[in-house]
């Protein structure tokens, strides 16, 4: 994996009150391990699971921590901080340990999807950028999932980035709908920082260019090297279908082949039959038909619920920025501090105090059963979903590429209980409290009171 721009590994990605914090933590010598945990309170209307996405780049993160001197310099000249704490700060690194739900994994709220446990300065200085990180890839990675499912098959390609929060945004979004199963992405950056498969096809500017619309198919067939698909809604949509027929022969004697043709406007269901009939009865039956324009997972399900003959759907908007549930309840707090359990017991954002663990099980068709949260040191039957990342800042293996986690994350998709795959219906996992970490809960609630 490639480093990410510069600008965008800065220490200084993170919110002012944690370097106050730190500073404070300094002045009063309190550099004991801490654990926190990341976890998601609740999921968004209709969301019925997660798939974990992110540890990559935070480890990236993690692992390339420091203050550089153009940093220190700015952190000098907010007059906030002091010499010697700046003089800290530059030889600060992250030397802690990462325990995580692996990328592609299903997972649930209540459950810690990373734990942190290093010198309470490092895990504090983290939060940020961590959730920042793990928030987002989760959550793109999630809303890919649901377009997976209801394209049962078909190809699915990125195609958010323009509408997509700012550059990183898109490239981190292209990353997670490919894990989660997504064929690749229009975002070409996206292909030599992480390998991912680029599509493209054209716009109707290049249709309008040219005097006519034929003209402007045969000169982006003859002209481009890859996969020609051409786009035949700029004017009316059938006509445009006729003239890719027309041409396909043409174009066929001299080898080049045209791929598909794509719609991006109207009534995709009604005007993709009428094109699959006019291609289909002027012998152009190998070219297939790619639908795009404001698609999310409710249209493409209904597009393949009614056997409408689209290869493909583009999805846009609705993925790289999740505009049904754009953001996450989720949270990075402290469980743990100098070998003590803490707990937060704000009203409606009370946390489950301690170092914790994840054991899951399945059914006898191997669909997932149900998950049980519990103290780290009490083990519960099933599989253990938090693996070790990294011991003393360091890797303990390499990370899983990303074809592996596109395996682990349909392996997931296939795990699920029918009802958690519905797109419409509110469903919900078992996640239980292990008694273990109930009695400790309970026990620091009443010490409180």
């Amino acid at each position: 994996m490639q480093h990410r721009d510069d600008r965008l590994r800065s220490a200084l990605l993170t919110d002012l009150y944690q370097l106050t914090m730190l500073q404070s933590y300094y002045r009063g010598g309190m550099s004991a391990p801490a654990v926190f945990e990341f976890f998601v309170r609740r999921l968004p209307p209709q969301r019925n699971f997660l798939i974990a996405a992110g540890l990559a780049e935070l480890v990236d993160y993690l692992t390339s921590l420091r203050f550089t001197p153009e940093d220190l310099a700015a952190l000098e000249a907010t007059r906030l901080f002091e010499a010697d704490f700046l003089d800290y700060l530059a030889a600060l690194r992250f030397t802690g340990d990462v325990d995580a739900i692996p990328e592609g994994t299903a997972c649930f709220p209540d459950e810690p999807l990373v734990r942190v446990t290093a010198p309470l300065p490092e895990a504090q200085l983290v939060e940020s950028r961590l959730i920042n990180l793990v928030h987002f890839e989760t959550l793109i990675a999630s809303k890919a999932a649901r377009v997976v499912l209801a394209a049962d098959g078909a190809l699915l390609v990125d195609f958010g980035m323009r509408r997509a929060h700012g550059a990183e945004a898109a490239l981190l979004a292209a990353r997670a709908s490919y894990l989660a199963g997504f064929a690749g992405t229009a975002t070409v950056a996206a292909h030599p920082r992480y390998g991912i498969p680029v599509f493209g096809t054209m716009a109707h500017s290049f249709i309008q260019a040219h005097d006519s619309e034929s003209e402007a198919f045969e000169r982006f067939a003859r002209g481009h090297r890859g996969s020609v698909v051409l786009l035949i809604d700029t004017y009316d949509t059938e006509a445009g279908a006729r003239r890719v027929a027309e041409l396909a022969p043409r174009l066929a004697r001299d080898g080049i082949a045209i791929h598909s043709v794509r719609i991006d406007s109207g009534d995709l269901d009604a005007l993709s039959r009428a094109v699959r009939r006019i291609l289909d009865e002027a012998g152009c039956g190998k070219i297939g038909i790619f639908a795009s324009g404001g698609l999310d997972e409710h249209a493409v399900a209904d597009l393949r619920k009614g056997r409408a003959p689209i290869d493909g759907f583009g999805i846009g908007t609705s993925l790289d920025a999740s505009t049904d549930a754009p953001t996450l309840d989720c949270a990075y707090k402290l469980e743990e501090y100098a070998g003590r359990p803490r707990r937060k017991l704000s009203p409606g954002k009370a946390t489950w105090p301690g170092t914790k663990q994840v054991y899951r099980t399945y059914d006898d068709r191997g669909r997932m059963a149900r998950d049980v949260v519990t103290l780290a040191g009490d083990p519960q039957p099933g599989e253990a979903l938090l693996v070790p990342v990294l011991r003393g800042g360091r890797l303990v293996e390499p990370l899983p590429g990303l074809d592996a986690i596109r395996e682990r994350a349909a392996a997931s998709l296939a795990a699920l209980p029918a009802a958690l795959r519905s797109l419409d219906e509110s469903a919900s996992h078992s996640v239980e409290m292990a008694p273990a970490l109930v009695r400790l809960a309970e026990s620091m609630s009443a010490g409180r009171a």
